[in-house]
């Protein structure tokens, strides 16, 4: 069985401004002082050492990360474009405020995570379309890897996805993007059968 243990990078500005990050890489979207201790707390508190490598994200928010969680241990690594957050198209790089005066049908009450159907006016990522190459991913990598322990850095929306495929979730808004620096493991038998695991967080 493969065993993916799925990292949230740090906090960035862009999380606590109400900044659609998306795949923008620019300056709101890098880590923070408290994404920094985050990842740091997690190295701390979160021995990667049994594990067998890691694959990134890559975006620097989740590069940086895996630096930080991998110092000491030195483990190899590499980026898979995969592991990328969900584009949210038009939308990527805008604030919540004036989106949600906009398009305020889009989005749920009281929160700037938005319902699936948003991508039909910003003509972002549909949520299938994040599921579908996170499960290609998780295929891809059980079949190279079929008895490895495997470190994921990557973001809360595709963090979501893995979750969402694992248990076969039918309804697009069971699982909520977990906490940053969270971990969720997922193991993968070679039957493609997922036994999931969520979701735990060190900070």
């Amino acid at each position: 069985m493969t065993e993916f243990y799925v990292v949230r990078h740090g906090e960035t500005r862009g999380n606590t401004i109400g900044f659609k990050q998306g795949q923008i890489d620019g300056e709101l979207s890098q880590l923070d002082e408290k994404g920094i201790q985050q990842a740091k707390n997690l190295h701390d508190h979160f021995d990667i050492s049994f594990a067998d490598r890691i694959i990134t994200s890559p975006l620097t928010r989740a590069k940086d990360t895996a630096d930080l969680l991998n110092e000491g241990r030195h483990l190899a690594t590499t980026v898979d474009d995969r592991l990328l957050e969900i584009s949210y198209g038009d939308w990527d790089g805008q604030f919540d405020g004036p989106l949600k005066e906009k398009f305020g049908a889009y989005f749920l009450p009281n929160s700037n995570a938005v319902y699936p159907e948003y991508y039909q006016v910003s003509h972002g990522e549909k949520f299938t379309d994040v599921e579908k190459r996170v499960a290609d991913f998780t295929a891809d990598i059980q079949t190279r890897y079929p008895d490895e322990k495997i470190i994921i850095v990557t973001h809360g929306f595709t963090t979501r996805s893995f979750a969402q495929n694992a248990v076969k979730a039918t309804d697009p808004m069971a699982f909520k993007e977990p906490a940053n620096c969270s971990v969720t493991k997922v193991g993968v038998e070679p039957t493609g059968q997922a036994l999931y695991y969520y979701s735990h967080s060190f900070n």
